[in-house]
């Protein structure tokens, strides 16, 4: 079971969002690459990063902020945010990324994930981003029809190595993960899940060392962690033990 601290860009800054909301944005760190080393130095082993204004303008933006932190830690790096095309998705990839994140793609162009999934083995996740539901794409701008376990399945043996799946209404807002929806995508595909949205205490923590979590690959925390409202030791003993449990 992994968490994985995120780091969301913005103009180049490390921030936090509420509700997906570009206009309401909490600066944590202006050194994005001071805090992938600060998360390395903590414990963690994997990093989540995501491009805020790629997200919205269909390509990188803080291009140079991302390959800041791969410069600044060893742990391997997931990037979402702006990624559109196979040429974006192999420019990253020899950048040193261990993976993209594909979302609106993944809704506009399915064909496409699955050809990068045969291009590059292992390094593609999905992105899935839901309001009630329904998969929003464009930075979460745009609203669909779609509901998020149909899209899921349209991935089923194409290779995809994860879906990052966000609850958009608890995203920024410490409301406590979404069990209910992330545990239902989980039973209903066989990609692995990485839950996001919400993560809000321990509480939530403790929770992913429960035996029906241990389909998920992992959760996603930003605000809880940047407030200190998860002690970041505590929190990778509590889920080392449980994975030690498990064996």
């Amino acid at each position: 079971m992994i968490l994985f601290p995120a780091i969301d860009l913005k103009d180049g800054e490390c921030v936090r969002l509420k509700l997906g909301d570009m206009q309401e944005a909490t600066v944590y760190n202006t050194d994005p690459a001071a805090q992938a080393r600060a998360f390395e130095e903590q414990g963690f082993n994997w990093l989540h990063v995501v491009d805020l204004n790629g997200a919205f303008a269909g390509e990188s933006v803080n291009g140079r902020a991302v390959e800041a932190i791969l410069e600044a830690t060893s742990n391997p790096v997931q990037l979402g945010g702006g990624i559109r095309t196979l040429e974006h998705i192999e420019t990253w990839l020899s950048g040193g990324l261990a993976r993209v994140i594909l979302g609106t793609v993944a809704v506009r162009d399915p064909e496409l994930v699955r050809d990068a999934c045969r291009r590059f083995p292992g390094k593609i996740a999905v992105g899935i981003d839901a309001r009630g539901g329904k998969v929003a794409v464009e930075g979460w701008a745009e609203a669909s029809e779609l509901e998020a376990i149909d899209l899921a399945r349209r991935f089923e043996g194409a290779g995809v190595a994860a879906i990052i799946y966000t609850d958009i209404d608890r995203d920024g807002v410490l409301t406590g993960i979404n069990w209910e929806s992330t545990l239902a995508l989980a039973d209903a595909v066989d990609i692995p899940v990485i839950a996001s949205g919400g993560l809000a205490s321990m509480v939530d923590i403790v929770r992913m060392t429960m035996p029906d979590a241990a389909r998920l690959e992992g959760a996603i925390s930003g605000r809880a962690l940047y407030d200190g409202r998860v002690d970041p030791q505590e929190a990778l003993e509590l889920l080392n033990q449980a994975g030690e449990t498990d064996q």
